[in-house]
């Protein structure tokens, strides 16, 4: 398990029609600030910030297609080729990481063939790498190849 230190970051919040929204950086609109919201928000700060991935490489909330079913991923981190490289599944804090939310991400991947599944609950984490179909557990975060 990773713990995750996050960087002191200033939150854009505004009410909308008697709703909290947070300004999403990366997709540059603003969403409802859900307690999944907070934490996907806060772990892009701590990619960008303190692990120093590129903003400009990875993509929130876009649709996949699982057996001809619409599916969601939390953050995608695509490499310096555009090439898929580390999937994020976030879940708000009071959802404990386990095995369902480990395969969860791994569905995911069976489209996006990302070499690291990383699952959060804003508090913690776990990585995992993939390669030659086994899955390890990392203590830590890979380092972003430029």
């Amino acid at each position: 398990m990773i713990k995750i230190v996050y960087p002191d970051y200033k939150a854009k919040i505004k009410q909308q029609a008697g709703k909290e929204m947070i300004f999403d950086e990366v997709r540059k609109q603003w969403v409802l600030l859900t307690p999944e919201e907070w934490v996907r928000q806060n772990f892009l700060q701590y990619l960008i910030l303190v692990e120093k991935y590129p903003a400009a490489l990875m993509a929130v909330e876009k649709e996949i297609f699982l057996n001809d079913v619409k599916k969601r991923f939390d953050i995608v981190v695509y490499d310096k080729h555009s090439q898929p490289w580390m999937l994020v599944e976030c879940k708000e804090m009071n959802v404990a990481l386990n095995n369902s939310v480990l395969n969860q991400a791994l569905r995911y991947n069976i489209n996006l063939q990302v070499p690291y599944v990383v699952v959060t609950n804003g508090s913690y984490c776990y990585a995992f790498k993939l390669a030659e179909r086994q899955l390890t557990e990392i203590t830590i975060l890979p380092v972003f190849c430029k």
